[in-house]
């Protein structure tokens, strides 16, 4: 019996675009034409450029970017601010850039549009250079002023079908339709490989996503994943955490008060589990999360604290009063505050964020205080799909987390308004209890998973040496 001809893999080209190449199982296809479509603002440009500027630098591919709406300056000092030195990649000839300005009235004039010109341009940058990539921005500009649709459509495939010959790997930006991915409808057939950015505005925060609407040949993610422009330039946001593949461990770690580590089996939390405290205003939730980074600090680990109500020079002041010296662990770079209000960003924005802080810091312990505050720029759905992103992100980095949870007036306390209650490892519940014109805050452990934990309802007191848990009252013996 005759072998089986081995399958060939399609051959990738990594595009250094941070997130993007583990959505598209290595990068884009090699050789091919890659488009890019989106509405006005949402990054097209931007990934064209980074496309062809990391090649250029990180795997020693060069690149002709063609330009046919904004001239080499601007786009130099466009992505100037992202550390990408344009001028200096031309000088060394890993760069090619050209800028070609098409005016109507000289189509008028001869009657006749074809493509011979650009070929021509096209292939001097890229046999000056030894370009590997090529970039096009955009396909509007570049054929706006035809109006004969045919010539169009005949072009456009003759674009498309001369940079295959070329070999050479291009990535061409078009605009979003009307009811179309693309201006001409055709653009998204042609090509091997079409990803399409949006940029949306929802409740009046602005959010951007990406997703690859079909890619020939490879498999790849097909979800809308969550993009940020910043001063590194695009990234995106892979959702691969959702196969509840994350390790996990014995190890304990102290809640940072020595009573609730008792009720708690003894031990406190398990290393890199969620935690969640939730309860009224005024029940105590911040301090017992400050008590939690006191312990970590003991321990010489980092902690990230992301504040969405207080600032962080008055969380240093507010926690001083019970103890806590919150500005010292700071100093030491032991701690790092980001602290923004929710409203400033939409959900996508504020999960990026979170990757990036923590990738860059690479915190033992994270505190998000609070999660009810994203109910504020999403439905419940929204929020709760969110945040299982992030719970299932810091349990894949081994990060132990304590999240916070306003519970207001009238609702019920063993509930979370941003309904990740069930994805908790430990969830306490702080109240208020009126007694003989006197308040007392109580603390109790809902639940605590895997470990043996009390099932008492016990007072506590914020003073001036922290927090101070009631013991456990004695049980007579039995007789």
């Amino acid at each position: 019996m005759a072998p089986r001809n081995p399958i060939q893999n399609l051959e990738k080209c990594a595009t250094g675009i941070h997130g993007l190449d583990e959505i598209l199982k290595g990068g884009l296809p090699r050789g091919r034409p890659t488009l890019v479509c989106g509405g006005a603002g949402s990054g097209k440009t931007l990934m064209a450029m980074e496309f062809i500027v990391r090649g250029a630098r990180d795997f020693g591919e060069p690149g002709a970017f063609m330009a046919f709406e904004e001239s080499e300056e601007e786009l130099a000092q466009n992505v100037a601010s992202l550390g990408f030195d344009l001028k200096e990649l031309t000088r060394r000839k890993l760069v090619a850039m050209d800028y070609v300005r098409i005016e109507r009235s000289e189509i008028e004039e001869t009657g006749e549009y074809d493509l011979e010109g650009l070929f021509v341009r096209l292939d001097s940058m890229i046999s000056r250079t030894g370009a590997k990539r090529v970039a096009i921005d955009s396909l509007e500009a570049l054929f706006s002023e035809l109006p004969n649709e045919a010539i169009l459509r005949a072009e456009l495939r003759r674009l498309f079908r001369w940079l295959k010959g070329k070999g050479v790997t291009a990535v061409i930006t078009g605009e979003q339709g009307r009811n179309t991915l693309t201006r001409h409808g055709l653009e998204e057939y042609i090509s091997d490989c079409v990803i399409f950015l949006d940029h949306r505005v929802v409740n009046q925060v602005a959010t951007r996503r990406l997703r690859v609407v079909k890619y020939r040949g490879s498999a790849h993610g097909t979800s809308e994943y969550p993009t940020m422009i910043d001063e590194r330039g695009l990234s995106v946001l892979p959702i691969s955490s959702l196969g509840l593949d994350y390790p996990v461990t014995s190890e304990r770690v102290s809640s940072g008060v020595a009573e609730l580590d008792r009720m708690l089996g003894g031990a406190g939390y398990y290393r890199g589990s969620s935690v969640m405290i939730s309860g009224p205003a005024g029940t105590g939730k911040s301090s017992f999360s400050v008590a939690f980074v006191e312990g970590a600090f003991r321990r010489g680990e980092r902690t990230l604290y992301l504040a969405f109500e207080e600032a962080p020079a008055q969380i240093v002041r507010n926690m001083a009063s019970i103890g806590y010296d919150v500005g010292k662990w700071v100093r030491k770079g032991l701690m790092r505050f980001h602290a923004v209000r929710s409203t400033l960003y939409g959900l996508e924005q504020h999960l990026v964020s979170i990757h990036k802080l923590v990738q860059g810091f690479k915190p033992e312990v994270v505190v998000f205080d609070p999660i009810t505050n994203m109910t504020s720029i999403g439905d419940r759905a929204e929020v709760q799909a969110m945040l299982t992103r992030v719970i299932d992100f810091l349990k894949i980095e081994g990060i132990t987390t304590l999240f916070t949870s306003l519970t207001s007036g009238g609702s019920a306390l063993e509930q979370s308004e941003a309904g990740v209650s069930s994805l908790m490892d430990t969830w306490l519940l702080l109240r208020n209890l009126e007694i003989d014109g006197d308040r007392r805050r109580l603390i109790y452990v809902l639940k605590s998973r895997g470990m043996a934990h009390s099932s008492q309802v016990r007072g506590f007191d914020l003073t001036e040496k922290g927090i101070k848990i009631a013991p456990a009252p004695s049980r007579p013996r039995p007789a």
